[in-house]
């Protein structure tokens, strides 16, 4: 049996559980983000359905923008509760299936399988997301790196896989696509940089400096003058990543060590009293969340960032393990009082570190 690397990515994560919940939303273009008010300011994207994403709203991209250019957008507040719970469930089912899962987060994972027909299993995989009420992408690697990139192929409905960029019908929207040592080089020699998983726009410019604009460049590049520009460390990471060359199994699970909740304020908070009260609610939440799952807090940090964008944490260890709401929201408290609290505030963040009773 050969080992092969399925990476799970559902489509349009976030919208497509509002649309299990609203089907009337489907084929609209929904846009979830803050709390669904397009013109509250500092609020991003989080998600775009598919018809949104035709207008050029994008993750990330400030709301008022995303209103701007999609006019006619559905705009939705993000309901983390309501997606962790679908998560999960994705998660449980993807578990029923042969083989080891990895989470990556809400709406990707990676299985690591011994089979010699992993497409079949991919399609076992989407049909039974399917009942769900969502869909997936499955990319097939013989690496963690060639198949996350492949999701991304499978992904690429009436786009091309073959280095002329021409299209090619039986590869538009299968779902499904596997990207291994055999093609590697017809598919990704051609392309820049940034098409490769963990390279971004910055890296990319760097090693544009060093003449270096394509896959195949980073291929051929010396390993000693990448580890010059990058670090003896990342330099010859990049070269790997040139080749396409990855982890052929996944890690295993880690055990949550602690829970925060954050939030940046669409005004930027100058009293104490609302500081404190922002404090409070982000503390408070944390702890029922914390508690409910039958954990024990031993350490509490508090994050500020100011309207310059200065971002600090303090922290504070509890004398013994704390089970009361009321105890961590005061530990919070005394923790963000033992910041200046002299400069607008732009964000507050709560973190409880677990600990034993």
């Amino acid at each position: 049996m050969t080992r092969w690397l399925l990476h799970v990515d559902l489509d349009q994560f976030q919208a497509a559980v509002e649309f299990r919940r609203q089907p009337e939303l489907r084929g609209q273009p929904v846009i979830v983000g803050g709390n669904g008010d397009p013109a509250e300011p500092r609020k991003v994207v989080s998600c775009a359905s598919y018809p949104a994403r035709t207008f050029g709203v994008r993750a990330g991209m400030p709301l008022r923008t995303a209103a701007r250019i999609c006019p006619e957008g559905v705009f939705l507040p993000q309901d983390l509760a309501t997606y962790a719970e679908a998560s999960e469930e994705i998660m449980a089912l993807l578990r029923t299936f042969p083989g080891r899962v990895e989470v990556l987060g809400f709406d990707e994972a990676f299985l690591a399988v011994d089979t010699e027909d992993p497409e079949a299993l991919a399609r076992e995989i989407r049909a039974a997301v399917e009942e769900l009420e969502l869909t997936c992408a499955v990319g097939i690697g013989d690496n963690k790196t060639r198949a996350k990139l492949a999701t991304g192929f499978a992904k690429a409905v009436g786009k091309s896989v073959r280095s002329d960029d021409q299209p090619r019908e039986e590869d538009a929207g299968t779902g499904i696509f596997r990207l291994t040592a055999d093609n590697w080089g017809e598919l990704m020699a051609h392309r820049p940089t940034t098409a490769l998983w963990g390279i971004g726009t910055r890296i990319a410019k760097r090693l544009s400096g060093l003449g270096i604009e394509t896959v195949a460049d980073l291929a051929a590049a010396d390993r000693n003058s990448l580890a010059a520009e990058f670090g003896p460390n990342t330099g010859p990471y990049l070269w790997v990543l040139g080749h396409g060359a990855g982890d052929t199994d996944i890690a295993e699970p880690r055990e949550p060590v602690g829970h925060s909740r954050s939030e940046t304020f669409p005004h930027d908070l100058t009293e104490r009293e609302e500081i404190d009260a922002a404090v409070v609610r982000l503390a408070t939440q944390v702890a029922e969340e914390t508690l409910a799952a039958g954990r024990a807090v031993g350490r509490v940090a508090v994050t500020v960032r100011t309207k310059t964008f200065f971002t600090r944490s303090k922290q504070r260890k509890l004398p013994a393990p704390a089970t009361d709401v009321d105890d961590i929201v005061q530990t919070a408290l005394q923790v963000l009082h033992a910041f200046a609290l002299d400069r607008p505030i732009r964000l507050l963040g709560v973190r409880v570190e677990y600990t034993m009773l």
